[in-house]
């Protein structure tokens, strides 16, 4: 009850407030702020992906103003030579509104990476969106297949059919490239898995499977349990370092993230910026109320 009570009022609090706990997860609110903290990260030799905070836009004109924003994101880490690719929300460019429009967006965007020999990956979300963002990913791939990747979720219970049903498009030369995660939005049971174990069986299936077929992962999790799962999976398939990747989140279990990279794997941390971190951070909370507490401890303990 008291996480869910602070989730519904935090909304209501000055953003100044809300900033206390945001800040350690978000880079800041400009480009310049993202240029910065991926710089820093670049030199302990951690990849990046870099995010523009905003989604579930209410008109088109919106979903232009993002796009600029990442062309001009684009320009800036290039010319910066950030070690890092970029992560977009198709909500943010009005998948929901006109999904036509959404797909000329971010073809222009995954244009604007591939220009760089770079990398896009579409970002999921919940699950009114999951057919419409696979067929995105879909028509983007055909054009520009090293360019583009997707995520996918695994406390989904379709995920491990849409596994298999995407394997048309991969190749030893153009091999998928998913980043893995569990799933953070609230679904109902009859599409999700719920339970803890649950959740990290499927996801280490479904790790297992991409290994299986060669397509190249990007393990997402800050789960010390699933990182050594991992690892057996790795060591088992004999799986060469170019082929898998960890993530974890910005400001998200560091050290754990530190004996990743010791351990001698290739780590990439998702760095969120922008003006609409509020609510970013308002809405993630929404999603999962036992963040409350951690937001207690951010205020009152420092982290």
């Amino acid at each position: 009850m008291f996480n869910k009570l602070i989730a519904a009022i935090l909304p209501y609090f000055p953003k100044k407030f809300v900033w206390i706990f945001s800040k350690p997860y978000i880079s800041g609110e400009t480009i310049e702020d993202a240029i910065t903290v991926s710089k820093e990260l670049n030199s302990k030799g951690i990849k990046v992906t870099l995010d523009v905070l905003g989604e579930f836009i209410s008109n088109l004109s919106e979903a232009e103003a993002n796009k600029k924003e990442y062309l001009e994101l684009i320009e800036l880490s290039e010319k910066n030579k950030i070690d890092g690719n970029y992560s977009v929300k198709p909500t943010s460019f009005g998948l929901l509104i006109d999904k036509e429009v959404c797909y000329t967006h971010i073809r222009e965007i995954v244009a604007k990476a591939a220009g760089y020999n770079n990398f896009v990956r579409i970002d999921m979300e919940d699950s009114p969106c999951v057919d419409l963002e696979i067929e995105l990913f879909r028509k983007l791939k055909s054009e520009f297949p090293k360019n583009v990747g997707l995520v996918l979720q695994a406390y989904m219970r379709r995920t491990y059919n849409d596994l298999k049903t995407m394997l048309d498009m991969n190749s030893e030369e153009t091999p998928l490239n998913y980043r893995l995660c569990k799933g953070i939005y609230i679904e109902p049971e009859k599409i999700a898995f719920k339970k803890y174990e649950e959740i990290n069986h499927h996801l280490l299936e479904d790790l297992e499977f991409m290994f299986q077929n060669k397509i190249f992962p990007g393990i997402a999790t800050h789960d010390k349990t699933l990182v050594k799962g991992a690892y057996r999976l790795i060591e088992k398939y004999n799986v060469p370092k170019e082929m898998y990747e960890f993530q974890v989140l910005y400001g998200v279990t560091p050290k754990l993230r530190q004996k990743i990279v010791e351990d001698g794997h290739t780590m990439r941390v998702y760095v969120p910026f922008g003006k609409e971190w509020f609510g970013y951070s308002t809405r993630r909370l929404k999603e999962n109320p036992k963040m409350a507490s951690h937001i207690v401890k951010a205020i009152f303990y420092k982290g």
